[in-house]
């Protein structure tokens, strides 16, 4: 049976929150009974947009990724939640059930991803219902994958075998995979958030002209294994990427023809820049 998955696209994000802002269009002042009651004006964020800064200096970049109710396929609030509140349909989406779940806050805390939230004026727990409402009524896709300007959000209803073929093509991650979920979101480009780099720019001086210098080569080894290689660029930069940030102390070799070759110590505690590496004649 095919069922519903959301592709996050984390390099296409560029924070322009109109996923957030659709669905507050859509649910703030409106009912749709038996899918979700009125959302709160203010305080819920049903699709939310996390933010990462790497790096120092020249050397930055931001990683944008939006977040929501996972659809679990082992969802935890459906396990917290009583008299059948919290059901999966066959097409793999989440519904809360806006009458049955009616003082039942358990729900918003056995959510893992904090994507439940508390509607305290209704006493109800709510969240994002994939559209559900809008689908069974003929849409193609939720509305906040028919507002973004990027593609960073594609709707894809497939089953369970092909969308592992296209997990493992497209190197689909889970936002938390140690909750072992089994979420139906899957995110894209997901080290541009959870992984770090090191970065920095190698140069030379000739005739007492300091110049970039391009086609150094740069690899970083940590226990003796490389984990990231690059030649610098024609401005001398360099960036290894989608590193592990696990606080060991790895080496920076730097090596170029006609040059004495660099080896620096790195502490891979978070994304680095290393700023000038400057060589000098063999």
């Amino acid at each position: 049976m095919s069922k519903w998955n959301l592709i996050v696209d984390v390099a296409n994000c560029t924070n322009c929150n109109n996923c957030t802002l659709a669905v507050h269009d859509e649910h703030v002042g409106n009912d749709f009974p038996g899918y979700a009651a009125e959302m709160p004006k203010h305080g819920h964020k049903w699709i939310d947009i996390e933010r990462r800064e790497r790096g120092q200096g020249t050397a930055v970049d931001l990683a944008y990724v939006p977040t929501m109710c996972q659809h679990c396929d082992d969802a935890p609030c459906i396990k917290a939640a009583r008299d059948g509140a919290v059901t999966k349909r066959d097409d793999g989406i989440v519904i809360i059930d806006p009458d049955k779940s009616r003082g039942q806050k358990q729900i918003v805390d056995a959510c893992p991803y904090g994507a439940v939230f508390w509607n305290e004026e209704l006493q109800i727990p709510q969240h994002w219902l994939f559209d559900a409402h809008l689908l069974d009524s003929g849409w193609q896709e939720p509305r906040c994958v028919s507002v973004c300007p990027t593609g960073a959000l594609r709707a894809v209803r497939a089953d369970d075998a092909t969308m592992q073929q296209m997990a493992e093509r497209e190197g689909l991650e889970d936002l938390r995979p140690d909750l072992a979920t089994r979420p139906r979101v899957h995110y894209k480009n997901l080290w541009r958030y959870n992984r770090d780099f090191v970065a920095g720019t190698v140069s030379v001086e000739r005739d007492g002209i300091v110049e970039c210098l391009q086609g150094a080569r740069v690899i970083l080894r940590c226990d003796g294994a490389v984990v990231g290689e690059a030649d610098t660029d024609g401005f001398g930069d360099f960036k290894l990427d989608r590193l592990v940030a696990d606080s060991k102390t790895c080496t920076l070799e730097v090596a170029a023809e006609g040059y004495a070759p660099i080896t620096r110590d790195v502490v891979l505690a978070g994304s680095v820049n290393l700023g000038e590496i400057r060589m000098v004649p063999a």
